[in-house]
């Protein structure tokens, strides 16, 4: 899928060139997709040497918190939720601790630790599976929770703000927060309704019910306070929470004998492979989205929809960050192409740039999860497991617009 998405990009830059320059007699159009191409291949180069530092710092303090205990910690406390919500998977399956361990991942956004732990827990749900090519209900429910993403650290999304001169990468903290809580309660419900699961079980609403609370005095508390004041609240909940993570991770492996910085420098080494290999796959989706917008394409499309949001009257600010939502369910790197391209046409710290990174931040990339997923053990059958995470993608993209209109106005 990704490569025919990757290859229309250039088809559509390229007819769109051609008939500006043989109807509306452009003749410049093809230099600004050459251009184009170089520009977007240093911009990948520039973020890569930001992400280098970054990432390698991260992973270094994760590796101390693996050696902890902290992430299998932190599955445990799940455990029992995920029980009553798979009936079908017994209790002290192997399966309940690898899909802890990987929500566990996943909230601290940790997306290159959460994969291969996912991909362990699907097989080991299809171990359970009557079928060899028919997706279980316990295995959608696990697929939808996954694309919706629940994040409580965005790191990936702070770093690509800071790379990209950001007063303050974690400006976007409570947004992503809250758009990407929304997402997921919508994919459970979903879920929910299809399944005919009993959230009403006293143990799923006690989950539920501390989520809703913490939540809800979150909302309380940001309610009355003007948009000045709930940018100052995102800098200070962000940073304070970054900081005290790291230094948990830091103290609790101390305490219990982990050479700290041994296994900060063991993850640090991870990190800074797995950094190098994402540069072909930044490149290769920047150039896409570089020539795309170069040919009018993306600005033509964005024309349309801002014409009928027009015509309702209707703030129109929002389309500029639209490319990131529509390339998001489909592509992972693609959408990060489209958030970085929007932070560097319109301004990092813009109402297009903010808003496009929380959109980044409110969903998971739904079909990519959906190939690999289901994909590694031989699914072909997903019944309604693509629907119910595309309903999480919409929440999540209709939360992420109404709260930065709220914070940044």
């Amino acid at each position: 899928m990704l490569n025919g998405i990757w290859l229309s990009f250039f088809i559509a830059a390229f007819a769109a060139s051609l008939w500006q320059w043989l109807v509306g007699g452009d003749s410049e159009v093809f230099a600004r997709l050459v251009q184009s191409l170089f520009d977007m291949a240093e911009v990948s180069v520039d973020i890569i040497l930001v992400l280098l530092g970054t990432m390698t710092l991260w992973l270094g303090f994760l590796s101390i918190a693996e050696k902890a205990g902290l992430i299998r910690l932190l599955g445990r406390v799940l455990d029992p939720l995920f029980c009553r919500l798979m009936p079908e998977v017994p209790r002290g399956h192997p399966a309940m601790g690898l899909i802890s361990m990987n929500f566990a991942a996943n909230i601290l956004g940790l997306d290159n630790a959460a994969t291969p732990i996912g991909i362990k827990a699907m097989h080991s749900l299809q171990s359970l599976n009557p079928s060899s090519e028919t997706a279980s209900n316990a295995q959608i429910l696990f697929l939808v929770l996954n694309t919706s993403s629940l994040t409580l650290l965005p790191v990936t999304i702070f770093m690509y703000r800071a790379q990209q001169g950001a007063a303050d990468p974690t400006l976007v903290f409570l947004p992503i927060l809250l758009a990407t809580t929304a997402s997921s309660l919508a994919g459970l419900l979903a879920v929910a309704l299809m399944q005919r699961l009993k959230l009403w079980q006293p143990v799923v609403l006690a989950y539920l019910a501390i989520a809703a609370l913490a939540l809800g005095l979150l909302i309380t508390t940001l309610a009355g306070m003007s948009a000045q004041a709930l940018a100052a609240a995102s800098t200070l909940v962000g940073n304070l929470t970054l900081f005290s993570i790291v230094m948990m991770f830091l103290m609790v492996g101390a305490l219990r004998g982990v050479r700290v910085y041994d296994a900060f420098i063991e993850g640090a080494k991870e990190g800074l492979s797995f950094t190098i290999t994402l540069l072909p796959y930044l490149i290769a989706m920047l150039v896409a989205v570089g020539v795309l917008r170069a040919s009018g394409v993306l600005d033509a499309g964005l024309g349309g929809i801002r014409w009928i949001v027009e015509g309702f009257g209707w703030d129109t600010r929002f389309v500029d960050a639209l490319p990131t939502a529509f390339v998001k369910p489909l592509s992972g790197s693609g959408a990060r192409a489209m958030m970085i391209e929007t932070m560097d046409t319109f301004g990092v710290d813009s109402f297009a740039g903010l808003l496009a990174a929380t959109m980044q931040g409110s969903t998971e990339t739904t079909f990519y999860v959906l190939a690999v997923y289901f994909g590694a053990v031989g699914i072909t059958r997903i019944r309604h497991g693509l629907g119910c995470a595309l309903v999480a993608d919409v929440a999540g993209v209709t939360t992420a617009i109404a709260v930065c209109y709220w914070f940044f106005g």
